[in-house]
């Protein structure tokens, strides 16, 4: 990658860390370095207000109500979904399902559709990239059916072997199950490409869209995929909020994952009968503050010109790998051909978390260990890295704080 001379100047980062308050404050005496963004995003003004503005006016359940409260808060919901489906590129919400994040959608699929249709013999490929939300849920499946979980080979780099995958790619798999970005390195992955030789071969596909949203447009449709999901809290909403969206004829042949209010159509002793869709995978009072909250993100985004983010957040990256290159001892993990915006790395004599602590003193916010991401690590003959993780709202001057604080670290600790 070369070096950037400067920040691209059609995006204005300290004009948009304005619309996010929490950015302004200090921590530990020095100014917030907040480069944590694959954990956890912050949250812009408008998002706030959103989900205060629901609990002072308009607090009620959705559905069924025939009161005033109830009526608003309902179409507030619903308009949320319709939000969603437009950002994803989706022609009928009724495939947007609401959940509460990436891990729980990934364990809905894994519940009433892998259980249901995966047999004695079948496989699902996973990569080794895999974060352990998408791994896992394969694995109880398979336990539970007689399928197999095989793993994906993934290069010194970084990146799927698609080689690899292609050899693995045979009438036996059932399901293939990518994220679109890595969230320990930042690997963007072809998912379209996969998706055309996984459908080309017979395998459904999902994607873990969580690392994705919030750095660029995604078209589901485009990506040939047949479920993607995400979390809200990673795209500048709130938490405990994530949807799932499946192709339609999927869902609809899919049995509930959980059952109560909201998904029945009627209910006896004599026996059951369900919700259509999307209510059929949403049992209970959902998360209405989550969904309203998550739409004002959405909204937040639709002002901002992602391409020039997407460049901006790159520059970020280059300017990071370029200025850590003559740090005796430091060791990026992972050189993927397009990244998203993280700098995972070792350092010669200095433990991740020491050093996590240490960028911590000086107001720098970073992730450290193995990332949910154990598999990888082993791959890669790490126990676990450093992790600094761009957004928008990140500026040159958090690249030159946490490249000062590495320095300080490297001094102390050689």
């Amino acid at each position: 990658m070369n070096q950037p001379q400067s920040i691209v100047v059609e995006f204005d980062a300290a004009d948009v860390r304005r619309d996010f308050p929490i950015l302004a404050q200090e921590i530990n005496g020095h100014p917030l370095v907040y480069l944590d963004n694959a954990a956890t995003t912050q949250k812009p003004e408008v998002v706030i207000e959103a989900i205060a503005d629901y609990y002072r006016s308009d607090n009620a359940n959705v559905h069924r109500g025939v009161h005033t409260l109830s009526d608003r808060a309902t179409q507030k919901f619903e308009a949320a979904r319709e939000s969603v489906a437009r950002f994803l590129g989706v022609s009928d919400s009724r495939e947007v399902l609401w959940t509460r994040g990436t891990t729980e959608s990934i364990n809905l699929v894994a519940y009433s559709w892998a259980r249901q249709q995966l047999r004695t013999g079948d496989r699902i490929l996973v990569p080794w990239l895999e974060h352990h939300s998408d791994i896992v849920p394969w694995q109880l499946a398979a336990q539970a059916t007689g399928a197999e979980v095989v793993p994906v080979p993934v290069t010194d780099r970084g990146e799927i072997d698609l080689d690899a995958f292609d050899e693995l790619l045979d009438d036996r798999v059932r399901l293939v199950a990518v994220n679109h970005v890595s969230n320990a390195l930042g690997t963007i992955n072809p998912v379209e490409e996969i998706a055309r030789r996984a459908r080309a071969a017979g395998a459904l596909v999902l994607v873990d869209g969580a690392q994705a949203v919030g750095h660029f447009p995604v078209n589901v449709e485009a990506l040939g995929c047949d479920f993607y999901t995400f979390s809200g809290h990673k795209l500048f909403g709130p938490t405990g909020i994530g949807v799932l969206w499946g192709r339609g004829e999927l869902l609809d042949a899919m049995p509930p994952f959980l059952g109560g209010g909201e998904m029945i159509e009627r209910v006896s002793f004599a026996g059951s009968t369900f919700n259509a869709l999307p209510f059929k995978f949403e049992a209970g009072t959902p998360h209405i503050a989550g969904a309203i909250g998550l739409a004002a993100a959405i909204d937040y985004l639709s002002g901002v010109d992602r391409a020039a983010a997407a460049a901006h957040e790159e520059t970020l990256l280059a300017e990071t790998i370029a200025r850590t290159a003559d740090i005796p001892g430091l060791r990026r993990i992972g050189a993927p051909t397009r990244s998203a915006g993280i700098f995972s790395f070792v350092m010669d004599g200095c433990h991740p978390s020491d050093l996590g602590m240490l960028l911590d003193e000086q107001g720098i916010a970073v992730r450290t260990g193995h990332h949910c991401a154990q598999p990888l690590m082993e791959r890669l003959a790490v126990p676990g890295t450093v992790r600094a993780s761009y957004s928008m709202y990140n500026t040159l001057e958090d690249v030159e704080a946490l490249v000062a604080g590495i320095r300080k670290a490297h001094t102390l600790f050689s």
